[in-house]
């Protein structure tokens, strides 16, 4: 079974120095029909203009993923890590038993594009941690190139949780194939571009959520750029 979840579906806010749609409630976007998808609990989709940023906040017991598409994000946290993630990294912060970080743009003149990830962890109360790793376009082009994982299989960035995540970038008539393994579902996020997911057609920012399915097949449509899921 696939359930599509259309781009303009998801909820929207706009407070000027962000511009945000969220696939799942989030803040003051709250729908009782999306909470979240096995263990992903937020997907959200973010435009920040140039100089602007989340100041400093909190959380615990959560693991972040940032997933930057354009621009430059720079991050700061109360674990002394300073760093800028660009198209192709990938970062991931285990909020744990407690971290206080910001995210803002780094670029005074261009507006930073990326997607951020809530993933529930599989226990609460571990050490707060971070990661960033850069995948270079070549090892996702025409694969499905693992980026998260429990365990940090194959050159992948380890996490608390019970997820992979993989990323892809696909031309026209190219496609990728994932197989579930029973009692396993799937998340495919476009995060732009076109593809065909099982034959269904998706644009920028659709989403589709897939169970009692074995495989996964996604064809571009167009030049496009999408991360898939793999969820208990």
């Amino acid at each position: 079974m696939i359930t599509i979840r259309r781009s303009d579906e998801r909820g929207h806010a706009d407070h000027g120095w962000l511009n945000s749609h969220h696939t799942f409630s989030f803040a003051g976007y709250h729908d009782p029909d999306q909470m979240g998808f096995s263990n992903l609990r937020v997907l959200n989709d973010d435009r920040v203009v140039p100089g602007g940023g989340f100041p400093t906040h909190g959380h615990s017991d959560m693991e972040i993923v940032s997933y930057v598409l354009s621009g430059a994000l720079e991050h700061k946290d109360s674990m002394s890590n300073g760093s800028v993630i660009r198209p192709g990294d990938v970062q991931r912060m285990s909020a744990g038993t407690g971290v206080q970080h910001s995210e803002c743009n780094a670029s005074q003149d261009q507006e930073v594009h990326f997607l951020q990830v809530w993933l529930l962890p599989n226990r609460a109360g571990v050490e707060p941690g971070y990661v960033q790793k850069h995948f270079p376009n070549e090892e996702r082009h025409g694969r499905l190139a693992l980026l998260i994982s429990p365990d940090g299989r194959d050159g992948s960035i380890g996490s608390h949780q019970d997820a992979l995540l993989y990323g892809t970038l696909l031309v026209s008539g190219q496609a990728v194939e994932h197989a579930l393994e029973l009692g396993r579902r799937a998340y495919v996020h476009v995060a732009r571009g076109a593809v065909s997911v099982n034959g269904q057609a998706l644009s920028g920012g659709d989403g589709a959520r897939i169970e009692e399915l074995d495989q996964v097949r996604i064809e571009g449509r167009d030049a496009a750029e999408v991360l898939l899921f793999d969820l208990p």
